[in-house]
Parts: C-alpha cells; sequence; structure tokens
C-alpha cells in the first residue's frame, strides 16, 4: 500500500510530546512490512536539529521543503511561513498535494485545530481517495482557546470528520467522547497506542547525578508537556502536601518536572514551588530524549500522570517499561491497563494522589507487586498488534487485500 500520514509534528521534534513518537511507530512498523509510507508534516527547524545530532540522517533539499528518509519511511518538511504556538502556514501545502496526492491509497491525518489536516482532507474528499482521521485527544476542548477550538469545530473540523473514512480512538473514554459528540458508532476504530523499548536501557544514576539527588533519596517524576491539561500543578501541591504527611527524616523526597514550558505553566509552578515552601525538593528539566529520557524513567521511584483529560497517555507506558510504578487519574485512557497491574489509578483530585503517592512509599510489598506487574503490563503495550490492526484497516477502507 501507499500511506501518507499527515501530522503537525514528527521526529525528531519529540518536545511536541506524544504525537511525533506515535506517528513515528506507526509509519516505521507499516515500513517494516513493505509498505510505501510517506509523512507530511511542519518543519520547526530540522536542519538546526539535525546539526546537533551527529549520526543521524541529514534532510535533502526538495521543491516542497526538505526531504529526509529513515527506516524506510519518507518524510517531506514543509516551511512554515508564520506559526502560532504549534500551528504554522505552509504555503508548499497546495503545491505538494496537487502533485502527490494522487500517488497514495489511504491518507491518515493525527490530530485537529491545525491547518495541514484540513487542506488534506479537503483535496482528498475532491480525489475521492479515503482518509482517516486520529484526534489523539483534541476532539473536545478542555483547556486553552476554548473559543477558538469551537470555532475551528464549526468552520472546518465538522467537515474534516465527516468526510472521514474511519475516526481511530486509542481508549474506550476517548471512543465515548466522539460518540457523544456525534461521531457515528460505526465509524470509530479504538486501537489503542503502544510504546517503543529500547534495545538496552542505559545505567542507572545518571539522571539522579545531574540533579545531584543521592541514591537514596524517593524521587518523584513527571515527564510531558508543562501543560494546563496534564496538571502538573496538581501534582506539586499533592507533593507539598506529601511532605507534611512523611515524618521529619524519614526520607528525603525530591519531585522533578521534565518538559517543556506550554503557556507560561513554568513559571507559575516554580512560583507555587515558593509558596508552598518546597523549592528546595523540586527540579525543573527541559524535554529529554533518547537515552536522557528512558534515564529518568529508570532512576525515578514513582511516575505521576495526573492529567485531567488524556486520550491514552504514552509516558506512562513508557515509565511502565522502564520498571517504574506509576500513578495516573482515572482521565488517562491507559489507566485499564494499568490499574493495580503496574500502578494505582486515582481520581483527578489532590488528597488523593498525595494519598496515591504515600501508599506506594509506605506500602513496600505493594510497591514491589507493581514493579514485578510492569513486566506484564509492557508485554501487552507493544506496538505490533496496533501497526497491524492499522495495516488490516487502511487495505479495507482503499478496497485492497488484506495481508
Amino acid at each position: 500500500m501507499r500511506i501518507l500520514n499527515v501530522t503537525q509534528s514528527y521526529a525528531p521534534f519529540f518536545e511536541f510530546g506524544g504525537p511525533p513518537a506515535k506517528v513515528k511507530a506507526l509509519a516505521d512498523g507499516l515500513a517494516t512490512k513493505g509498505h510505501s509510507v510517506t509523512v507530511l508534516t511542519s518543519d520547526w527547524g530540522l536542519d538546526k536539529r539535525l546539526a546537533e545530532m551527529p549520526g543521524e540522517p541529514p534532510g535533502q533539499p526538495n521543491p516542497f521543503g526538505r526531504k529526509r528518509e529513515v527506516n524506510g519511511v519518507t518524510a517531506f518538511y514543509l516551511p512554515n511561513w508564520f506559526h502560532y504556538r504549534a500551528v504554522s502556514w505552509n504555503p508548499a501545502l497546495g503545491r505538494y498535494l496537487r502533485a502527490r496526492l494522487q500517488n497514495f491509497d489511504i491518507v491518515h491525518i493525527f490530530g485537529l485545530y491545525d491547518l495541514l489536516g484540513p487542506r488534506t482532507a479537503a483535496e482528498c474528499r475532491k480525489r475521492k481517495i479515503p482518509y482517516v482521521v486520529e484526534p489523539i485527544g483534541m476532539f473536545v476542548p478542555i483547556v486553552r482557546n476554548i473559543f477558538v477550538k469551537k470555532l475551528y469545530h464549526q468552520v472546518c473540523g465538522r467537515e474534516l470528520l465527516a468526510g472521514a473514512s474511519a475516526v481511530i480512538a486509542t481508549a474506550e473514554q476517548e471512543q465515548a467522547e466522539l460518540e457523544s459528540g456525534g461521531i457515528p458508532r460505526e465509524k470509530i476504530i479504538l486501537r489503542r497506542n503502544g510504546v517503543e523499548i529500547p534495545q538496552s536501557m542505559p545505567a542507572r544514576g545518571s539522571f539522579r547525578a545531574s540533579l545531584q539527588i543521592p541514591p537514596h533519596a524517593g524521587l518523584i517524576l513527571f515527564l510531558g508537556r508543562l501543560s494546563q491539561k496534564k496538571s502538573p500543578d496538581l501534582l506539586l501541591r499533592a507533593f507539598a502536601e506529601l511532605l507534611k504527611n512523611i515524618p521529619v527524616g524519614q526520607r528525603d523526597l525530591q519531585l522533578a518536572f521534565v518538559g517543556p514550558d506550554e503557556a507560561g505553566m513554568l513559571d507559575r509552578l516554580k512560583k507555587l514551588a515558593q509558596e508552598l515552601r518546597a523549592e528546595q525538593r523540586v527540579h525543573f528539566v527541559p524535554a529529554l530524549s533518547g537515552e536522557k529520557k528512558w534515564s529518568a524513567y529508570q532512576d525515578a521511584d514513582i511516575f505521576v500522570l495526573p492529567s485531567q483529560n488524556e486520550n491514552f497517555g504514552n509516558t506512562a507506558a513508557e515509565a511502565v517499561a522502564a520498571g517504574t510504578p506509576v500513578i495516573v487519574t482515572d482521565q488517562c485512557g491507559i489507566a485499564p491497563l494499568l490499574a493495580n497491574v503496574a500502578g494505582l489509578v486515582v481520581p483527578h483530585e489532590q488528597q488523593q494522589l498525595t494519598k496515591a503517592m504515600q501508599t506506594l512509599l509506605e506500602n513496600a510489598p505493594l510497591y514491589a507487586s507493581l514493579k514485578d506487574g510492569c513486566r506484564s503490563a509492557t508485554a501487552r503495550l507493544g506496538w505490533e498488534q496496533p501497526v497491524g490492526q492499522m495495516e488490516n484497516l487502511y487495505a479495507e477502507l482503499a478496497g485492497l487485500p488484506r495481508s
């Protein structure tokens, strides 16, 4: 099959969170199965980023921007003439669609609230090319520019979704949101995310050493965008309350926030840490990737994802793959896969979050059981099954034989 993935962000720009990692995993998996996979995305400074990554395949000049081939996947990075936050205007998009779109059997559009998806979908409808939309948890506007997001749905979002041959939900929670929003149930395909695990994990201790955190200290980790939706402020308040509950001198507790700032959340967290008199125990680290990211997961005692809404929760899956028990809210799509196996699931509420952290720190048998359960949970979180599901769906929609 000839597959086109359309996404606002793609490798190597993993600071945009889960979407680029997800698209890369699916694209690589399908390419491994012998399909022709192309990714159409925005250029967020490809040449500059690759200059910081020795050994990475370079980007090549192309009539549409920059072109790069990695793991059998061809990616086109369209120049940004204007962008607001993570949304860009890419004038080369129209030229690419006119010249290349007819070469594809199926198109998969990831995300909402950008300009790449609606324009591509409109061209697909005109040429009668089937396309799939994966909202990646963006369907219901929850935080930041809610009015603008609702306007987006009225102007182009409804048509984008209505014209899709299928809409992908990564958890039952997201499926319910799509249904309540008017998407026909028969059009919704439930497909979980997976997790890419490195062939070998880094040696323990380097992340702690970079922050001068001693080996005996209890380390709680948040890794992801510092956004209102992910509620890092809720975690900080719960951590401050935890410090009051743990007897003085019993254990040195530290909290690390790893990830890029969004809408000024970093400054708000620093100010809040001072107000709560916890600034000496709280660390802020820019986005990490590769070995440094996995070192953070491994060095943590507990990983916490306190989101108020999360269609899946890739970072929680990665933490589990590194063998670190997790705490997630019941608003995370991954929660049913991890509950009482590799972690605890709590309501989106400060007191419950504090209680869960204290339980894992004080209940050694429970902690050991969850840590042991990380192995069995990880075995169910690989990408092989989701890739195979997409392969069959694409073939069905494109009218081609299944593999």
